[in-house]
């Protein structure tokens, strides 16, 4: 049962989205359309362990998911014309033939983008919906106790469904109000993808690469934003790296170690001519295409010693300006060290300390941890390190920090 168990995870991560996605089309409803695809998951756990794994799983899962939806409709005696035009389709199609659902992702997104919703719940209900993340990673995103994100999520598909939120791209002049809450849910569906929060594996190419793939359409859509392209050439290229992060074992390697020959020159290139559409546009850098400019720096060095970390820092204080975070901070901490050395950039990260935001996060004591150690302070840098290895979800992270902590 557990190899079957880890199939369906498997098939989920991959298939989720695109089967919630055709699902909300069908029923017009999210929330529901989650649950009657988890109501599926459910019979496939049972069902593929007799009969094997079918070849096209996802569809498999949404031809099960939407004979629930239909069975519930009969139970409580709504059967229209819609019910009987579709039930009439799906009777006539075959579980191997896919439905052409492109737009539909980006449907989901937008709906559950609605202003209806406040920014967090926006965010939390796509991640959920969309990125297929699990509650325990959402809240360790946002930094929250799990509990409160399982509520958020809850009470935005109950304020969706009271709303009678449509499953639709909006029109252009709805644009504004929900575009920021969508380029929040793409950006973090891609962080999680570049650096899973929990798992087994450190690096999800198939969320970050759906992440890439909506960013694109809505470039495509919406071409005078310039945030959509700026973040579309951050996501460039972060992913341009992927081929040099993971070792054959699975074991994260790190920016420092990393053999630059194997980042996707390609991407790159991609990166560079969308920034260059952000920064065309006008209207000065933004969040995503600060940060864009910040991973362009890397991607275009020769090597870490040859990384203009200068311009890095001038680049993480103007983005500390207009969108203040304490992970922007410590960001900035590291390259700091990286310009001015390792003294500097700790009294950077013991501000942060003193103001806790990051209090829940492996990722301040991971950095005091490395700065301590190069200066010297040996037994600090080891406690550290230790304790940032008991806060990190991700087994292949903790491996990392525990792994330094023993090198001193």
């Amino acid at each position: 049962m557990t190899d079957i168990r880890r199939t369906v995870e498997a098939v989920w991560r991959i298939e989720g989205a695109r089967v919630v996605a055709s699902l909300a089309r069908m029923t017009g409803d999210v929330g529901l359309a989650e649950d009657l695809a988890q109501d599926a998951v459910a019979d496939a756990l049972v069902q593929w362990e007799e009969s094997g794994v079918p070849r096209n799983a996802g569809a498999w899962l949404t031809a099960v998911a939407k004979r629930k939806a239909i069975d519930g409709w009969r139970r409580q005696e709504r059967l229209d014309q819609r019910y009987r035009a579709m039930a009439y389709d799906l009777e006539h199609d075959t579980l191997e033939t896919a439905e052409a659902i492109d737009d539909d992702l980006l449907r989901l997104v937008f709906t559950a983008c609605h202003p209806v919703l406040n920014r967090e719940a926006q965010v939390a209900m796509t991640l959920r919906v969309v990125g297929g993340l699990t509650s325990e990673e959402i809240a360790r995103l946002f930094f929250v106790p799990v509990p409160t994100m399982q509520q958020r999520i809850v009470r935005a598909k109950k304020t969706l469904a009271a709303a009678r939120v449509p499953f639709e791209v909006p029109e252009p002049n709805e644009w504004p109000e929900r575009l920021g809450g969508v380029l929040t849910v793409v950006y973090l569906i891609f962080t999680e993808g570049y650096a899973a929060t929990s798992g087994e594996h450190w690096v999800r190419q198939d969320l970050a690469g759906e992440a890439v793939r909506l960013g694109r359409i809505l470039a495509g859509l919406i071409p005078e934003e310039p945030e959509v392209h700026a973040l579309v050439a951050l996501m460039e290229f972060q992913a341009s790296r992927f081929g040099a992060r993971t070792a054959p074992d699975g074991r994260p390697i790190l920016l420092a170690d990393q053999d630059r020959t194997k980042w996707n020159r390609a991407q790159i290139i991609r990166g560079v001519e969308a920034l260059a559409k952000a920064d065309a546009l006008g209207r000065g850098r933004g969040n995503y295409a600060l940060q864009a400019a910040i991973a362009e720096c890397h991607a275009v060095a020769p090597s870490v010693e040859e990384t203009d970390w200068g311009g890095i820092v001038l680049l993480y204080e103007a983005l500390g300006q207009i969108a203040p975070n304490p992970v922007v901070e410590l960001n900035r901490a590291v390259a700091v060290s990286m310009a001015s050395g390792p003294a500097e950039a700790l009294e950077i990260v013991d501000r942060l300390v003193e103001d806790g935001a990051l209090r829940k996060s492996y990722l301040l004591p991971s950095v005091r941890g490395e700065l301590l150690g190069q200066l010297g302070r040996v037994e600090e840098a080891r406690a550290e390190l230790t304790a940032a290895a008991a806060l990190a979800g991700n087994e292949r992270v903790r491996e990392v920090l525990l792994g330094k902590a023993a090198a001193l």
